[in-house]
């Protein structure tokens, strides 16, 4: 008898274990990077010690709220455990920096707001830099050496 062909969902389903491992080994390296042990996580995110176990050894696919009870003790965004189980998609490098700020539990809120002051300030700064070298290379206009900006 003849195989079927495979479809992009037969491969896909094929890599399910692969990512499940690397989402295990992802989250026991945050464990470890955080000096947490097995027993200590499980506790923090409330879930069994074996369940826990079973997710690190790739054996166990965790659920979007097991997964965000899992950041949430090891102080990480749920967002990257979302990404590394392929629940979401990853980020294109476009970040949103604001949000990762306000969203940092470990500063002060006069930290975060300082924070967002000189990113949103660099920000600004970019923009009319692009804006003015837009209007420049539309007009061809050369200033003078000396002349204000300069």
């Amino acid at each position: 008898m003849k195989e079927p062909p495979r479809t992009e969902s037969a491969q896909f389903v094929k890599e399910l274990p692969e990512r499940f491992n690397e989402l295990g080994s992802f989250i026991r390296e945050q464990r470890s990077t955080a000096r947490l042990s097995l027993r200590r996580l499980s506790e923090l995110a409330g879930i069994s010690n074996p369940y826990l176990s079973q997710i690190e050894r790739g054996l166990r696919r965790p659920s979007a709220e097991i997964l965000q009870q899992i950041a949430k003790a090891l102080r990480i965004s749920a967002e990257t455990l979302y990404v590394q189980a392929g629940i979401l998609e990853k980020p294109d490098g476009n970040t949103d920096l604001a949000r990762h700020i306000l969203a940092d539990h470990n500063l002060t809120e006069e930290q975060k707001q300082a924070l967002m002051r000189i990113y949103l300030s660099f920000r600004h700064e970019n923009d009319d830099a692009k804006a003015e070298a837009d209007v420049g290379a539309g007009s061809k206009v050369v200033s003078a050496p000396g002349a204000a900006g300069e």
